[in-house]
């Protein structure tokens, strides 16, 4: 069902403080803004994969996610009957707003807004980086990953595995740590799920994916340079391999910006357990010192 991260949807009062971030120390491009005045970003040649809607304060807003068919989406549907969620056939309206052809919503147990989606609108050759990059690494494997915080993570697996997530692997650390990694595509992951308190659920990060070791470093130096607020310095992670920093965003979320993470063949992967985060670095960076879990949301 389910195979990629298409977009990200987000509400922030601090919304007019990403385009510095975005052009100065990602690369990615700016498009147009939203009818809101919503600020949209490009990594690829999609229209936007990730859009920072003006708010009265820091929210998930939607997470978007794509699939290879359009009949897909009608297995979605029956699937979330199946679960007892109420989902929704979007308008031609939202479809056009979020530049896709088909759409489908529905709100999970934890009060996160999810849109599923068919037939995301490219441009061929329009993504233009806003200083030299190698690029982004989306494609069949679309925007990255998100990693969600649910005081059920069990529940959090029958869940989402119902939606076409198979679990890659498993990292705890008792006593700090409860996460689950799930993949739909050939990356390591597009979903992780990490245990947090009762009461509360929300978005800890995004991870974007650049094709050049070398783009993280110099991101690295720019990120320091510009006083973007890093939160866990240069590793690598012991599950994904994945080379990278993790900084703070304006909108309380953090960002992982990496390179060089596993890809699955479906065929062969077996999942495992581990036991650490990271095989090296990824420590706490003093600049990020008191800075938000994530964007977290309160449940009924």
């Amino acid at each position: 069902m389910i195979t990629s991260l298409a977009y990200l949807g987000i509400k922030s009062p601090n919304y007019g403080e990403w385009p510095d971030l975005v052009t100065k120390v990602w690369g990615a491009q700016l498009a147009e803004p939203g009818p809101d005045g919503a600020v949209r970003i490009k990594f690829d040649d999609a229209l936007w994969r990730l859009q920072i809607h003006p708010g009265e304060q820091d929210e998930t807003a939607y997470i978007g996610w794509g699939v290879d068919h359009e009949e897909d989406l009608q297995a979605v549907l029956k699937t979330l009957a199946d679960l007892g969620v109420a989902a929704e056939v979007g308008s031609d309206e939202l479809a056009a707003e979020r530049a896709v052809n088909r759409i489908i919503t529905f709100t999970d147990p934890w009060g996160f807004r999810h849109e599923v989606t068919w037939g995301q609108s490219h441009i061929a050759c329009s993504f233009q980086p806003s200083r030299p990059i190698s690029g982004f690494v989306t494609g069949q494997q679309g925007l990255g990953h998100v990693l969600l915080l649910l005081p059920d993570i069990e529940q959090g697996h029958d869940f989402f595995s119902k939606l076409g997530f198979r679990l890659s692997d498993k990292i705890i650390v008792p006593g700090r740590l409860n996460a689950r990694f799930y993949h739909c595509n050939a990356r390591h992951h597009t979903l992780a799920l990490g245990q947090c308190p009762p009461g509360v659920a929300g978005l800890n990060h995004l991870m974007i994916q650049l094709q050049s070791i070398d783009d993280v470093g110099l991101a690295y130096e720019l990120a320091e340079e510009h006083g973007v607020p890093i939160t866990l310095t240069l590793g690598r992670h012991s599950n994904d391999r994945q080379f990278s920093f993790y900084h703070s965003t304006p909108s309380s979320f953090h960002v992982e910006y990496g390179f060089g993470g596993l890809e699955v063949d479906e065929e062969a992967w077996v999942p495992r357990v581990y036991d650490r985060t990271a095989i090296w670095g990824h420590r706490p960076h003093p600049s990020g010192k008191g800075r938000p879990m994530g964007i977290m949301h309160q449940l009924s």
